[in-house]
């Protein structure tokens, strides 16, 4: 059997080592970042030249370019893709914030300043890996937190192209600036700028490991989402769960990546042994066969537990990225979940709904990180200024107060500050 059953003894993380390169990935991103901080263009051209086998001149894709790929997608799957943005859209506004400002009866006002983000990159994959969904997913909520600017940055093909469905996905979210550059050299690119590309404030979106290591390379120099890692689900189920649908949703990230992470977490031996035989007869027809086995076999598993209860315990430890409730009642359950990075509920709510359709986003924290973050939102494209501005009254109520806080932490001039208002 593919995948192994085991009942649950001690805590359940399954955090897998996180991939920070080899000692020679990281040099080579180090190289290949102050090269195009140095050279610019060139840089870029020769990168592109090396990695891609592409002859680039001109970076930006034109309009007309985009006009054309979109000509290129069948109509009906143009019609699905803007009625998903619609719902994605519709979502992120009810996360809109707005500035805030508290008046106080003494005069003081106090509040907070919301403001979009100037710029933002998006980096999108090449090859088989270039998700139009994850296009939406991250220039959408930009564009509602109120960025006006949104660049997108994606690696051309062997043609010198982006994928049509790519640059048709960015026609609709509303991204005019796009880049045919790739690799840790598109991210340099986004960061620092050079003669075609300029620089912007913030960069989001997926990509291998050359691209994750100069993503974390420049932050500091500007914002980045988040260091994801392979895609994990995890499914809490009980005697009244069908086996085949479990397994199938299992199967949807298990071939995502050969490190993907698939589990079940459930009560009922019946349904764990069931599962088990239906992941194995659902592989045998997989396209994908050969990388969802392989993550199967190494990362996935189904646990089983005493009770519910135990179940429930079992998931928060897991904080997993994708979390399904399949239970007779799984809307009983929601309060008890406190780590899932998404929580699907209920039969119909397979996690590819939420993947591509209903709205929220898919951009999630993985590696137990939902113990502590977020996925992607509109906060993330916005910043924050506290606003403080304290009346006359309040500032010679408290002067003494405020100038012996600083004289505490030995901070004579701030006392001074305060001080030579008094008088």
């Amino acid at each position: 059997m593919t995948v192994r059953i085991e009942k649950r003894t001690g805590n359940l993380s399954l955090k897998r080592s996180v991939d920070s390169g080899t000692a020679a990935q990281r040099e080579a991103v180090q190289s290949i970042i102050a090269a195009v901080r140095e050279q610019g263009d060139t840089a870029l051209r020769h990168y592109t030249k090396t990695f891609d086998q592409v002859d680039i001149e001109q970076f930006r894709v034109t309009e007309a370019e985009i006009t054309a790929a979109v000509a290129e997608v069948d109509e009906k799957m143009l019609d699905i893709m803007k009625e998903a943005a619609e719902n994605i859209a519709s979502f992120h506004e009810k996360q809109r914030r707005n500035t805030w400002i508290s008046t106080e009866e003494s005069g003081t006002m106090l509040g907070q300043k919301i403001t979009p983000l100037d710029s933002v990159g998006l980096y999108v994959p090449g090859g088989t890996a270039a998700y139009p969904s994850s296009v939406f997913m991250n220039v959408l909520p930009a564009k509602v937190a109120g960025v006006k600017r949104i660049v997108m940055v994606s690696p051309p093909g062997k043609d010198g192209k982006l994928p049509a469905f790519v640059l048709a996905a960015a026609s609709i979210a509303g991204v005019t600036e796009i880049y045919k550059v790739g690799g840790a050299q598109a991210i340099a690119a986004l960061a620092y700028g050079t003669e075609s590309i300029e620089s912007v404030d913030k960069i989001t979106g997926p990509g291998n490991i050359y691209v994750a290591l100069a993503k974390r390379e420049v932050f500091g120099d500007v914002d980045i989402d988040m260091i994801a890692g392979p895609s994990e689900i995890a499914v809490l189920a009980d005697e009244t769960a069908n086996a085949a649908e479990v397994a199938a949703d299992m199967l949807s990230q298990a071939e995502h990546d050969t490190r993907a992470s698939s589990v079940l977490v459930t009560n009922s031996m019946k349904l764990a042994e069931e599962t088990a035989m239906q992941i194995e007869a659902q592989l045998a027809t997989l396209p994908r066969q050969e990388i969802a086995r392989q993550s199967i076999e190494d990362y996935g598993k189904i646990v089983v537990t005493e009770t519910l209860e135990e179940a429930i315990e079992a998931i928060n430890e897991i904080a997993p990225e994708h979390l399904e409730v399949l239970t007779k009642d799984p809307m009983s359950l929601l309060g008890k979940i406190r780590h899932a990075g998404a929580i699907f509920l209920g039969r119909y709510s397979s996690e590819p709904v939420g993947d591509y359709f209903a709205g929220p986003n898919h951009v999630l924290p993985t590696n137990g990180t939902a113990r502590f973050s977020s996925p992607l939102n509109v906060e993330d494209f916005q910043k924050k200024s506290s606003i403080i501005m304290y009346s006359q009254a309040d500032f010679e109520r408290n002067a003494e107060k405020i100038a012996a806080f600083a004289r505490l932490e030995g901070l004579e001039a701030h006392a001074r500050a305060i001080d030579i208002r008094k008088k």
